[in-house]
């Protein structure tokens, strides 16, 4: 049975625009210190565009492969959505605008994906780093039941990143903006993913992973993805902690992670979003504000504020300012 959203009419709009404003705040500080971004744009980190457009990095780009992929598919299935998937990401990878520093893994993947290669013997299999989840969130904004969200969510993962953990932390991270768009809030959040993680930590989504479990010292299916939710009910367990404390301010990579792997870019752009609540700009500021994956951070904390407060958390003009805007627009009308 298909899950009912009771969305804003601008949700899915307000967390794309807010995945690229993060990335696109993130992108300068990605490689500095907390000391340095805070001599360069004061205390609270970086809260304005700059430059017309204003540049996204390989985060927005690969979320706008799988937005493109998911949009013009015509089933939510694997047989459709996997061919779709690897079309896109492999444009991605050859495309001139392919100039933003990307992730080997990806580029590896994306290079045997090209070749015909069939994924599961193309995805990077040890590979849990951020390049899955930071483009995950389109799925969130699909009307669908959890199962296929799910499948969606782990199959655009493994196309690249092969570890359990990726596919995990993919998965929660796009079933956390399918949560806010239905209404669940950016306090209850944390909670929400926990007893999501718990349910689902020995579901292996054979239909939609073919046999990408079997690997040295794996017995079963299940074993396979119960290492991946393990991880990611540790990293929020981290955060639940985190939150608990008063906020001193700091970099919350130090709390939560810095960001470079899976289950730690959630958790951290978690923190940054359920923090700055009620100052979107500043969720994504004190995601550029950090030590670790700066961009990354920033852009799944604009996703998940957006995708809680719509469009209206973000400063009107600048959604003429972002590169990819008609991207983003398009595809953000076509899910609102």
């Amino acid at each position: 049975m298909a899950a009912v959203i009771h969305s804003s009419p601008s949700r899915a709009s307000g967390s794309l625009f807010g995945l690229a404003y993060g990335d696109a705040l993130g992108k300068p500080t990605e490689f500095l210190t907390v000391a340095e971004i805070r001599h360069r744009y004061g205390p609270t980190g970086p809260r304005e565009l700059t430059g017309e457009p204003a540049l996204v990095t390989d985060d927005t780009q690969m979320a706008l492969a799988v937005g493109w992929a998911l949009h013009e598919a015509p089933s939510l299935t694997p047989q459709a959505v996997e061919p779709l998937l690897r079309q896109r990401f492999v444009a991605w990878s050859v495309s001139p605008d392919n100039n933003r520093a990307p992730g080997m893994t990806c580029l590896r993947a994306c290079a045997d994906l090209g070749r015909g290669l069939p994924w599961q013997e193309a995805t990077i299999a040890d590979s849990k780093g951020c390049g899955a989840n930071m483009r995950v969130t389109p799925v969130g904004m699909l009307d669908a039941d959890l199962d296929t969200l799910a499948g969606l969510a782990q199959l655009q993962a493994g196309l690249t990143h092969g570890h359990p953990t990726g596919l995990a932390a993919s998965d929660i991270t796009a079933y956390a903006v399918f949560a806010l768009r239905g209404g669940v809030t950016l306090a209850e959040l944390p909670a929400n993913l926990t007893e999501r993680a718990r349910s689902q930590r020995r579901v292996y989504h054979g239909e939609w992973l073919g046999d990408l479990w079997r690997r040295p010292g794996v017995d079963t299916p299940e074993d396979f993805i119960a290492r991946g939710w393990d991880e990611c009910l540790a990293a929020l367990r981290r955060l639940t902690v985190a939150l608990a404390e008063p906020d001193d301010g700091g970099d919350p990579c130090q709390a939560t992670g810095e960001g470079w792997v899976a289950e730690e870019a959630l958790a951290t752009a978690l923190f940054c979003a359920v923090r700055h609540a009620d100052d979107p700009v500043a969720a994504l500021a004190r995601g550029a504000t950090t030590a670790g994956d700066s961009d990354s951070i920033a852009a799944l904390a604009g996703a998940f504020v957006g995708a809680a407060t719509g469009m209206a958390a973000w400063p009107p003009g600048w959604a003429d300012r972002i590169e990819y805007a008609d991207q983003l627009a398009t595809l953000g009308a076509a899910w609102d």
